[in-house]
């Protein structure tokens, strides 16, 4: 029996159940008129139909892992910095302060057309570096589920900065011969928290498109980022950004339960974009000579980050928190706005709902407010440190690269709840929330972190 006609037996038996009580209070007049039944069956239909809402799995993920031949130690990179000849000597001083205390290790990665002399800066090298993570990370990923090209019916592809026409989601169609049908889209100008709004766009696909799966992608392009001049504002994502990408199969087929790894929750998408400030923290532009381009990062970058994470969490806390740590939060709340001004809001204690946080890579100063606002231990905050240390900031990725390195040290287990946090350009703060539907064996996975886990953690302290 389909849905819809399940939704009418259901609907034919309540309008009988009430027809019977009318019958039996005639005596006191009680009816429903003809709008009142419109409305009943409206509320009726739409509970029916949000308890039979899919459920989306993640079957599987895979993180890019660059060859060593691209490895760049934080020494390599300055001195690359100084023989390229594009910056002045305070410019080369000022990028190592920004090395010294990223959270960087000797091991992240660039494009190897920046570790040339001169740097290639240009869209052939840009395609280059944006095809070998992409391709690199599906074709892992196929292999991985058994997955068959003709078998996926939507595709999302995102990058921030480089955004070629014809458009990457139509790249990966082209070399992977996706069938005619196939739902695509691609994502640019989004920022680092681009890959979880990929992850909320799929959903709601997939709760239409019924039986399906998804693929995601996730990366960012850095030789397209790279600044040549000698803004401060400007030199520091040249400092913190570094190669990776994700792949993540999605499906919505109720028979893929058994093999997949999670079920999504919750997604909660904040934009606070219309405040000037936060519009403007992150922002590509000319700089002062109005020849070169590059990602200006304002001194309001932090506090937007602050106010989107509060936004954001008081969001997901309906969905997620037990009903003590909201009446706690309710009660501050009101008491603050109507009568103590100096009243302190009460932060939920979040790790009541979850067991592991993803959080994004975005800096040392992101992942220490992040531990401090949460109260998270150095073991919860661990995941996304190593993360910086050995990866970098891998933008819109970088929480799967988290997640894998929980994977790889066997944290996760049947029934623990994962929270990815990731923020970005607009500005963004948004959030996943996944159920894990087994246990993962390290020894069994294979993901970027699998042959040197053994090594971490390692002291990130300055």
């Amino acid at each position: 029996m389909s849905i819809f006609s399940m939704s009418f037996f259901f609907l034919a038996q309540f309008k009988y159940f009430f027809l019977s009580i009318n019958r039996a209070f005639l005596n006191i007049q009680i009816f429903f008129s003809p709008l009142q039944w419109c409305l009943l069956i409206a509320s009726i239909a739409t509970f029916y139909l949000k308890k039979c809402s899919k459920k989306i799995y993640l079957v599987d993920f895979v993180c890019y892992k660059p060859s060593s031949k691209t490895m760049c130690s934080k020494d390599l990179f300055i001195e690359k910095s100084k023989c390229g000849g594009h910056f002045k000597d305070e410019s080369i001083d000022f990028q190592k302060k920004i090395m010294d205390r990223s959270g960087f290790g000797d091991k992240t990665y660039v494009p190897e057309s920046l570790i040339v002399i001169p740097p290639r800066i240009c869209t052939m090298e840009a395609m280059k570096e944006t095809e070998s993570v992409i391709f690199g990370a599906i074709d892992e990923l196929l292999l991985k589920t058994k997955m068959k090209v003709k078998d996926i019916d939507i595709l999302i592809t995102n990058c921030c900065i480089f955004n070629p026409s014809p458009s990457l989601s139509a790249m990966v169609v082209n070399h992977y011969k996706f069938k005619d049908r196939i739902l695509c889209y691609n994502l640019s100008g989004m920022g680092c928290s681009a890959g979880l709004v990929a992850i909320d766009l799929a959903k709601q696909l997939l709760q239409v498109h019924h039986n399906s799966y998804a693929l995601v992608v996730s990366t960012e392009n850095i030789n397209s980022g790279w600044y040549l001049g000698n803004n401060r504002s400007m030199l520091v994502s040249n400092c913190l950004f570094r190669v990776g990408g994700a792949a993540i199969l999605l499906s919505s087929i109720s028979s893929d339960s058994h093999r997949s790894k999670y079920h999504l929750k919750h997604t909660v998408y904040t934009h606070i974009g219309s405040q000037d400030s936060c519009y403007n923290s992150i922002f590509q532009r000319e700089d002062e000579t109005n020849k070169i381009t590059g990602i200006s990062l304002s001194k309001d970058l932090m506090s937007s980050a602050g106010f989107a994470l509060k936004e954001n969490i008081t969001t997901l806390g309906k969905y997620v928190l037990p009903l003590l740590e909201q009446l706690k939060f309710a009660t501050t709340f009101v008491v603050k706005k109507y009568f103590n001004k100096n009243m302190k809001i009460y932060t939920p204690d979040f790790k009541l709902c979850f067991e592991h946080f993803c959080i994004h890579t975005g800096g040392k100063a992101v992942q220490d407010e992040m531990q401090k606002v949460l109260g998270l231990s150095d073991w919860q905050i661990e995941p996304s440190r190593m993360t910086l240390y050995r990866y970098g900031n891998t933008s819109s990725s970088s929480v799967w690269y988290v997640l894998a390195y929980c994977e790889a040290k066997g944290r996760i287990r049947k029934g623990d709840r994962i929270w990815q946090i990731a923020f970005g350009s607009g500005f963004k703060c948004n959030t996943a929330v996944w159920y894990a539907l087994r246990n993962v064996d390290p020894i069994k996975e294979i993901n970027p972190w699998s042959d040197e886990v053994h090594e971490f953690p390692v002291d990130v302290s300055i």
